[in-house]
């Protein structure tokens, strides 16, 4: 297996991952504002579908996100952005089948931009600096701001249904 197929094959799985976690979630579940400082689920979810469109076709592709351009107006995210702050999450609303469609069409269109990409491609460097993460590839961009948030946001959302006396991961 190359970097490429592993890549593809992880950002499948954190997709799979993520979508199991979030399919039987309920309205209800989705907006119910934990203790402390902690985000509601709806901020998580809406959060992990926005920077990842943002980080595949702003950040490595240099085009505008689809929440932007293709999809805009039809998200389920009342207010799709790249960042979560704490004012953000306690506002943001999301309609579960419309967020459900949105996050298809973004792992779809970042299935096909890591599928498009050869071994140099991967090997480009990305300067991260202003953002504290120094100079990094596309694959470790790939790695860590996607896959690994992806898979971060799905444990996330397993402990927040967790609090509210629901499962989590499905397994």
């Amino acid at each position: 297996m190359n970097s490429q197929d592993a890549l593809l094959v992880g950002a499948r799985w954190a997709h799979d991952l993520l979508n199991m976690v979030t399919a039987d979630l309920t309205p209800e579940q989705a907006a119910w504002t934990p203790p402390g400082i902690a985000n509601p689920i709806n901020a998580q979810f809406a959060h992990a579908i926005c920077a990842e469109d943002a980080v595949v076709q702003l950040l490595l592709k240099g085009s505008a996100p689809l929440y932007a351009t293709t999809w805009a107006g039809r998200t389920g995210v009342s207010d799709p952005q790249w960042s979560a702050t704490y004012d953000w999450a306690r506002s943001v609303t999301i309609e579960l089948p419309g967020l459900r469609q949105y996050a298809a069409a973004v792992a779809a269109a970042t299935d096909d931009y890591i599928a498009s990409l050869s071994e140099d491609d991967l090997e480009r460097i990305l300067d991260l600096t202003s953002n504290g993460l120094g100079r990094q590839t596309v694959a470790w961009a790939i790695q860590a701001l996607l896959i690994a948030h992806l898979n971060n946001m799905a444990g996330e959302i397993s402990v927040l249904k967790g609090l509210q006396g629901a499962k989590g991961y499905p397994f």
